[in-house]
This record gives structure tokens, sequence and C-alpha cells, in this order.
């Protein structure tokens, strides 16, 4: 697959919004994604911080998806959603295993996987290198109002709709 045959990022089809900064000590933008966050080799959630979001931000939401997936509509790799707004940081594993330092009421949703966590990064062996765009949502509202159940798309389009900014950092992996 070249680079003008891949799919849009998933933001693309969003209404625009303003950025803000995310940072990583796990996930270089623009480079290559750590074993650590690959499926069968760590599968372990990145550390991610945030700052530069609009004052009026109630909550936050974190995603990764993978739109280079041969699936027609990409792959969803993290859900998490209903972070208070007084979240700007989730530490190396936030997402894995058994979600530390999570604050309580937030939510996984459902991934591609089937599992309510993070799950790493798994592109089929010679399909080319695979975006993983890692987000950040700074939203309007306290909650987005779904539960755990809700289909990806779902969630993905209400995060759409209730966000204020968004902050992304790309990396690539290949099997």
């Amino acid at each position: 697959m070249t680079a003008s045959d891949r799919p849009p990022l998933p933001h693309a089809f969003l209404r625009p919004v303003p950025t803000f900064t995310l940072v990583s000590e796990d996930v270089t933008d623009g480079g290559r994604l750590n074993d650590a966050q690959v499926h069968q080799a760590g599968n372990r959630s990145p550390q991610l911080s945030w700052s530069g979001f609009p004052a009026e931000t109630r909550s936050f939401a974190v995603t990764c998806f993978d739109p280079d997936a041969p699936t027609g509509s990409g792959w969803w790799h993290w859900l998490l959603f209903d972070l208070p707004s007084t979240v700007t940081e989730l530490a190396s594993g936030a997402g894995s295993g058994e979600f530390p330092g999570l604050p309580a009421g937030a939510v996984h949703g459902r991934n591609d996987y089937g599992t309510r966590d993070f799950g790493g990064a798994a592109p089929p062996p010679g399909h080319g290198p695979h975006r993983y765009v890692f987000t950040v949502h700074a939203l309007g509202v306290d909650s987005i109002g779904l539960d755990a159940d809700t289909s990806a798309a779902a969630i993905g389009g209400t995060l759409g709709f209730h966000a204020l900014a968004r902050a992304t950092v790309v990396a690539e992996y290949e099997s």
C-alpha cells in the first residue's frame, strides 16, 4: 500500500476543532510504535499527557484507531471516556490489566478485539505499515452518556459531536 492509497486519518471526517498538545514517553509522533504497544509483545497502553486544551473542557476521552486495517472501517484499539477534566495524564499501562490509576467513573468501551481495554497493534503480516492514531478529545460535557457496551463507531461519532478540541499522536507499526 502506497501513501496515496492509504485512507485518510479518522478525524478528517469529523467537524474541525482546535488542537492542543499531546505528548508521550512511549509513542513518538511520526515514529515506530514500541513493542510494548504491540498486541502479541506487550499489549500495554502508552503513557500520555496533554495540555493547552480549552478552559471550558468538562471531560476527556482517549482513543486509538488504525485507519489502515483491512476491514473497510478501520480498527478501534482503545476507547476510554468520561475522564474528569482534572485528569491530564495516563500512566503507561493505565488502559491495560488492572487499569492502574484510572479515576472512578472512567469507562472503557469495547474495542474491535471485543475487550474493554487497550488492544495493541496487530497488523496482518505483509500488509505494510499501519498508522496508530492516539487521540485525546477535550469534551464540553461531563459524560458522553454512553456505556461500555456501546459500539466503537457510536462512541467515536459521539466524541466528534461533543469535541471542543483534540490532540493526536500517530505512530506506525508493521508485522
